[in-house]
């Protein structure tokens, strides 16, 4: 990734994700406070729940026109009560959830070759088939390169091998992921 985000923006951010769900569930409307330096950029993102260490909603885009506080504010929302995977979060699940942002590098077309474990997020299309995963997602499941693209396929509604495919476009990017947990246990 070409650029760093502070710590100190890296909370806003994720308080930003926390104070859109809150209001959402309980009819409020927060204030984060002043935007720390350095976050004034356009980027796609992810935010991710995990509740009980378990995956509880995600949901993100690549674009790339979006100010990222505003984006993170809207896929935290998305990711908490418009995952289909899931139903809508509630507050008691809530109270438990920790957040994970992933801030997207632009995509680039990439071939399977081009993949790189630990730096790289996929994202497939073939037709109306689309998936993406992130590039955690690979590390958390101890894949290597052949299991991340077949899964990604899979992801898309694709057959496994659809990444060989010549009507198969591979784009890969990278991301600058950090939640809860990471921030919280680094004052420790």
């Amino acid at each position: 990734m070409d650029f760093k985000i502070s710590r100190e923006g890296k909370l806003f951010l994720l308080k930003t994700a926390r104070n859109s769900i809150k209001d959402k569930l309980y009819g409020s409307d927060t204030d984060c406070g002043d935007k720390p330096d350095g976050l004034d950029f356009k980027s796609g993102c992810f935010v991710t729940l995990h509740l009980r260490k378990r995956l509880r909603g995600c949901i993100g885009n690549f674009r790339d026109d979006i100010a990222i506080v505003d984006n993170v504010k809207e896929m935290a929302r998305q990711a908490a009560f418009a995952d289909p995977r899931f139903g809508p979060v509630s507050r008691d699940e809530f109270a438990m959830c920790e957040i994970e942002i992933s801030v997207l590098s632009p995509m680039i077309p990439a071939t399977a070759e081009d993949i790189t474990i630990g730096r790289d997020g996929i994202y497939i299309i073939n037709g109306y088939n689309r998936g993406v995963l992130l590039p955690q997602v690979a590390k958390e499941h101890y894949w290597d390169r052949e299991t991340f693209l077949e899964q990604t396929c899979v992801k898309a509604g694709l057959p496994q091998n659809a990444y060989k495919d010549k009507d198969t476009t591979i784009f890969r990017f990278e991301a600058l992921v950090f939640g809860d947990g990471d921030l919280y246990r680094s004052e420790e």
